[in-house]
């Protein structure tokens, strides 16, 4: 509290102090800057792995990463400003995945009409959180069919890597089959989760940037990853700036994938709101969230800005809570986060030379993270798990996670009803189930 009190005491740190609310919260300047630091570095890894993800979708690497520092700053910046919360947001893990492997490689959307598509979810949150109706959509539907959402954009991410470091194959016979173990990118794939699961069960700050790095670097005798310089001027980003493509709008399934966008933002930005939140005593003794609304609208205009300078949906990150736990409490830990991802434009040549193995690492451990859900299910009601488990499992199967939320809500509601227990699917549901019905059924 002395510290704060000398803050307070000088004019810029009284400002902060009045603006942030520092000293009401029991917090100061330097609190937060570390507090920044900490969540930086366990989110940074994102720098690296989204640029590597998009560019399956055929985007520029390079415009992908600087796309990917400014949104994370600028929505970072927002979301401490206005929403005064200790969240910092970045393109998410999963989103980036469906993004490139489902909305382009497997519906075959252009990636500047996927990023369309992203604008159009963010707009829809936009509107949502302005009007109210977010808690009636997070109400509506039903808590093992969110935890299986979360859970099967794991299990998909998991496939992705495995199938990146070649770890896992196409088989003519039984689809997949286990590839070469001796290949050095499956190896190092391997080393390189082992050492982000160690690091991070550690707690070393920074585990899985530190993961990525040392299996890199070990590749790079081996010509598995080419060195071409840590700092430059930053990339071009005309390649990506305002490439939207909004031809294919009013077709059924490019409304699906915005809405899809828009359900997994949406769950996953009320999970992390609530789980950060929590953590640092800022939940109110009915547990709700003070400043929800402007928390939400700081995340809608994340995805809308993100996908105008040429990146998939950006939102808030988990991660965040490694920067509560380091004392952060106000907007001014997210202020110093933006800050340390605008100086990360200038390491483009250390992000373009991180090969797939590396990110791959990466991504299978975030699976894992995600996968989680699985366990929190409710497992004693089958007319609840059952569907839940085909809305997992299918993500990955199908490759696309909008097939596997299509299948969840259709079977549920389908399940709910033969069974007796209609009043249990909400129209919300019962209107999603034949959205996807009609969807499947046109093809």
């Amino acid at each position: 509290m002395a510290k704060a009190g000398r803050d307070a005491s000088s004019g810029f740190g009284a400002t902060l102090d009045s603006y942030f609310g520092l000293t009401q919260q029991r917090t100061d300047v330097r609190t937060e800057a570390i507090a920044g630091l900490t969540t930086f570095l366990t989110m940074a890894y994102i720098i690296f792995v989204n640029p590597a993800i998009l560019a399956n979708a055929g985007m520029d690497k390079g415009a992908v990463f600087v796309a990917t520092c400014l949104a994370s700053a600028v929505c970072t910046l927002v979301m401490g400003l206005y929403a005064n919360y200790p969240i910092a947001l970045a393109p998410g893990m999963g989103l980036n995945a469906f993004f490139a492997f489902t909305i382009v490689l497997t519906y075959k959307y252009s990636w500047q009409q996927a990023l369309a598509a992203v604008f159009l979810s963010g707009l829809l949150f936009f509107l949502v959180s302005v009007f109210k109706i977010r808690e009636y959509i997070i109400n509506a539907i039903p808590y093992n069919m969110k935890l299986a959402i979360s859970a099967g954009v794991g299990l998909f991410l998991g496939i992705i890597a495995l199938e990146q470091a070649k770890i896992v194959v196409d088989h003519p016979a039984t689809l997949v089959t286990l590839g070469d173990l001796k290949n050095p990118v499956a190896i190092l794939c391997l080393l390189g989760f082992v050492l982000i699961a160690a690091l991070n069960y550690r707690k070393i700050l920074g585990g899985t940037l530190i993961g990525i790095i040392v299996v890199t670097l070990i590749g790079l005798p081996f010509g598995l990853a080419t060195y071409s310089g840590i700092v430059s001027a930053p990339p071009s980003l005309s390649p990506t700036f305002l490439q939207f493509d909004f031809s294919r709008t009013f077709e059924l399934s490019f409304l699906i994938v915005v809405f899809t966008l828009f359900l997994v933002d949406l769950f996953d930005n009320a999970g992390t709101l609530i789980g950060v939140t929590h953590r640092s005593g800022l939940l109110d003794r009915r547990g709700r969230l003070a400043r929800m609304r402007e928390a939400l609208i700081s995340d809608s205009f994340a995805a809308m800005f993100g996908s105008a300078v040429g990146t998939s949906t950006t939102t808030s990150y988990i991660e965040s809570s490694a920067g509560v736990a380091a004392g952060g409490r106000t907007g001014l830990t997210a202020v110093f986060v933006a800050i340390l991802f605008l100086l990360a434009l200038f390491f483009a040549p250390l992000a373009s030379m991180i090969p797939a193995y590396a990110s791959a690492a990466a991504l299978l451990y975030v699976a894992c993270l995600m996968a989680r859900g699985l366990a929190e299910m409710d497992w004693k009601d089958v007319t609840e798990y059952a569907p839940a488990v085909i809305c997992a499992v299918a993500m990955p199967l199908t490759y696309s996670i909008a097939t596997g939320v299509g299948l969840g809500f259709l079977t549920y509601a389908v399940v709910k009803i033969l069974a007796g227990r209609s009043e249990q699917a909400t129209p919300a549901v019962i209107g999603l189930a034949v959205l996807f019905g009609i969807k499947f059924a046109v093809g």
